[in-house]
């Protein structure tokens, strides 16, 4: 007998950064209709407000927090503030994230450590937060959002592979020490997307060079992560943790 309940979120709250745009919106509006409550967490207010509205009019109960990443003595209290408002974060996605396009030689330290702080410290600082409760409660997921240039190496773009492939390995390790609790984390590796950050490239050579290398034929829309991301926060991959799944089209194939 099918089991009709598998990837159903209703009863469970999700806690997304970088909710209002992109990937995360995405992801958050995927949620909702999967029957998840949704908190949402990012800077731009007037984004933040306009996803609220969406995440209502689809019936979920949801708040949005706006939120420095940057700023660490803001994240518990966030987490706190989504618990006492929503209930247990049972689901926890680490997408916020910066870009920085720049020859190495070139990147102060103060970029490199903006980089390195919303990449990777914030989604650590998240999980451990998030991931207090969930231990203790012994049920949770955190999917972590890295990037096909955490495979690969970039030229102009050190800062941000170094934080999206360290976030793999976060990823891994947390997975171990989590397994016990029955807290699965997880890490979604994506391709080429067409978002607000990816629009400045699709009138340089940069586009059409990447699509020819894509078996598929094209980048992907946001909402082909949705699926990705509620399949790793249901029942339906309880079995799963410390896995690397690529979402890329078959960029990464060859």
């Amino acid at each position: 007998m099918r089991d009709s309940k598998l990837f159903d979120l209703s009863g469970r709250v999700a806690l997304v950064t970088g909710g209002n745009g992109g990937i995360g919106r995405s992801i958050a509006l995927g949620f909702a209709d999967a029957g998840a409550s949704l908190a949402i967490l990012g800077r731009n207010a007037e984004k933040n407000k306009k996803v609220l509205a969406e995440l209502e009019s689809r019936g979920a109960r949801a708040i949005a927090i706006q939120s420095d990443l940057t700023d660490t003595a803001q994240i518990r209290p966030a987490v706190a503030r989504v618990e006492q408002e929503l209930g247990p974060v049972g689901i926890l996605v680490n997408n916020a994230g910066i870009g920085l396009i720049k020859p190495s030689l070139e990147v102060s330290l103060e970029e490199w450590n903006r980089v390195i702080d919303i990449n990777l410290t914030a989604c650590f600082l998240l999980s451990q937060a998030a991931g207090i409760s969930m231990t203790r409660r012994k049920a949770g997921k955190i999917i972590n959002i890295s990037s096909i240039y955490g495979l690969f190496g970039n030229p102009v773009a050190a800062s941000y592979s170094a934080s999206k492939g360290a976030l793999i390995q976060l990823t891994k390790s947390m997975a171990i020490e989590f397994a016990p609790s029955n807290v699965q984390v997880n890490v979604i590796v994506p391709g080429y997307f067409h978002t607000e950050l990816t629009e400045q490239f699709k009138d340089t050579l940069f586009y059409p060079e990447t699509i020819k290398r894509t078996p598929a034929g094209r980048w992907g829309e946001t909402e082909e992560l949705a699926g990705t991301a509620i399949f790793l926060a249901s029942r339906a991959s309880d079995y799963m943790t410390g896995a690397t799944l690529v979402v890329d089209g078959g960029y990464s194939v060859h």
